[in-house]
């Protein structure tokens, strides 16, 4: 999803959340006296999708999830009205943490939308026949990509080169991801001092493909 989807979705959750909220029923039980509800099978529903937004939005493996599955969980002697706000507060603190850019997530959705544009621009210009100027365009994403990751796992930002063999001795990738970025930056440098003996059209097809693959496993 992209982060344009993700947000109305959001946004949509919260009128729906809103409307629960608002069947909210004091009950009188024979038991435990008198308690709180909201509609059980309306909540059950909002409670589906709203795990799925923040496990979309914030990774299954974070905080925002994981707190979100316990809070689903009734307490012993509770009632669905205290789930019902263990819920709605988890789900509102996800939704202010990703709109405030505050998640990972986020920022690799914000890179991989960017790179995905600039991807689009090289085949642009290579279906035009602008064949250097869509190597230096893939070059581009190529390095930020780099800089990402090394940001991502502590490593300094550098040269291409030296960004490239530091993430693979830090085992981000392994030797023959790093091979083959070596192999795409030669296209790049080539491209950026002119050197268009050095390589083909299909050099640079080649490259946006291995470069758009690249960025997308980056940034998944």
């Amino acid at each position: 999803m992209t982060i344009k989807v993700l947000t109305k979705r959001f946004a949509e959750l919260v009128f729906q959340l809103e409307e629960l909220g608002a069947t909210r029923q004091t009950k009188r039980s024979e038991y435990s006296g008198t308690y709180e509800e909201v509609d059980p099978e309306l909540l059950l529903g909002w409670c589906v999708k709203a795990r799925s937004l923040i496990g979309s939005a914030c990774g299954k493996d974070g905080e925002h999830f994981q707190s979100f599955v316990k809070a689903e969980i009734p307490a012993a002697f509770s009632d669905n009205y205290s789930v019902f706000k263990s819920v709605k507060a988890v789900f509102l603190a996800a939704k202010e943490d990703f709109e405030g850019g505050y998640l990972v997530s986020v920022r690799n959705l914000v890179q991989a939308e960017v790179a995905g544009s600039e991807i689009d621009q090289a085949t642009e210009l290579w279906d035009s026949g602008y064949i250097t100027a869509a190597a230096v365009v893939a070059g581009v994403v190529l390095e930020t990509t780099l800089r990402t990751l090394c940001e991502a796992n502590g490593l300094s930002i550098g040269k291409l080169d030296k960004m490239n063999a530091d993430l693979a001795k830090a085992g981000v990738y392994n030797s023959l991801r790093q091979k083959n970025i070596t192999s795409l930056a030669a296209v790049r440098n080539s491209a950026a001092h002119g050197k268009t003996d050095e390589f083909t059209a299909q050099d640079v097809k080649a490259m946006i493909t291995d470069v758009q693959r690249f960025a997308e496993e980056a940034f998944s």
